[in-house]
């Protein structure tokens, strides 16, 4: 299947969940609706590997399972809500999902959030990041 890049891939740290990244995400996705029921959960805890075989998911998605890529798991597919249940699942709020995935301690997350959230400050495009090194490299 040929994937069409859309505009908006160009947005640093952003995975846009349109159709393309849903199909891709399904299976993925069912997996973490999966963590709902107890039984589920308990399974999953109990040998990892063996319960995600149930699913049919990329090998790069069962490896971000596996390895707690949150951010990976965002970009192949995943939705952030279903996410949560993985970080539930593991005993984890969902603040230290988020503090994860920004690359900061849950608290360093909290303080940032108490104090307004991130800066709207930064780099507005992937490009604009790839020509900022380019002019360096002159």
């Amino acid at each position: 299947m040929n994937e069409k890049q859309h505009e908006y891939e160009d947005l640093p740290g952003t995975w846009v969940f349109d159709a393309q990244r849903a199909r891709k995400g399904y299976p993925l996705n069912n997996f973490f609706m999966s963590l709902m029921k107890e039984e589920n959960r308990k399974a999953f805890l109990a040998d990892e590997t063996s319960y995600l075989s149930q699913f049919k998911m990329s090998d790069a998605q069962r490896d971000a399972v596996l390895k707690r890529q949150w951010n990976t798991m965002l970009e192949l597919g995943g939705v952030v809500y279903c996410l949560a249940k993985l970080a539930f699942t593991d005993q984890h709020s969902y603040q230290y999902m988020a503090a994860e995935m920004t690359g900061m301690s849950e608290q360093e997350y909290v303080d940032m959030m108490l104090a307004g959230g991130r800066s709207p400050d930064g780099w507005r495009s992937k490009s604009e990041t790839k020509e900022s090194a380019q002019g360096d490299e002159v």
